[in-house]
């Protein structure tokens, strides 16, 4: 089980860099889907590493925020 937790933790972390660095929303959603393990687990806490669980929700506002700008770029470069 932390073999599994620590590989999304790993696939998370390397899906977000190569979001930002090749400007992609496909890989926010990845890395926003194996990061909601590590939300789940974190959101039994009764401190401040509860916030934690809020990072898939950032990282969707994220991936559709890339989305949004990625459909705007190919609509101005279609002209």
């Amino acid at each position: 089980m932390i073999l599994l937790w620590s590989a999304f933790v790993v696939i998370s972390i390397f899906a977000f860099v190569f979001a930002i660095v090749k400007f992609s929303w496909v890989y926010m959603l990845i890395s926003a889907i194996t990061s909601t393990s590590i939300a789940y687990y974190f959101w039994g806490a009764n401190n401040a590493w509860k916030y934690l669980s809020f990072i898939p929700v950032i990282l969707l506002i994220f991936t559709v925020v890339l989305w949004f700008l990625r459909k705007k770029k190919k609509e101005h470069n279609s002209f």
